[in-house]
């Protein structure tokens, strides 16, 4: 079997999260600038086989758009541009980032660690990717 790989895509940064091949377990990949999404994909593509992509899509709780949905609109453009035979799936994101702060202060990671905003994409990733795979 091929992974499935998460995307908590960003202004800044992007968390990227992968399961195993047997997609049992959801693991933090990387955080990577941006911009650098398509060269990134590109790349492990051609190491990983990977089956679907899931992308996170910011809502309100009221299904209206935030502030981000419109970057991560024009990311998936460019994803289905560079990728066009490469499933991609929409997932919903609202609050992953609190849940990853929220499971880093169970970790007992210290404060300094917690601020880590790379950090957070990427543990956001996996729980976007972990609740993908629970359903």
């Amino acid at each position: 079997m091929a992974r499935i790989l998460a995307i908590d895509y960003g202004l800044k940064r992007t968390g990227i999260a992968v399961t195993d091949p047997l997609q049992i377990i959801a693991s933090g990949l990387t955080t990577i600038d941006s911009g650098q999404l398509i060269p990134f994909l590109k790349d492990y593509f051609a190491k990983e086989e990977v089956e679907k992509i899931i992308i996170g899509l910011p809502k309100n709780w009221d299904e209206s758009d935030t502030h981000a949905t419109p970057l991560v609109v024009k990311a998936i453009k460019q994803i289905r541009k560079h990728f066009p035979n490469m499933p991609l799936e929409t997932v919903d994101e609202r609050y992953t980032s609190k849940m990853a702060k929220d499971a880093m202060l169970e970790m007992g990671l210290k404060k300094m660690q917690r601020r880590n905003k790379a950090l957070v994409d990427e543990i956001a990733a996996t729980i976007m990717l972990q609740e993908y795979l629970g359903r």
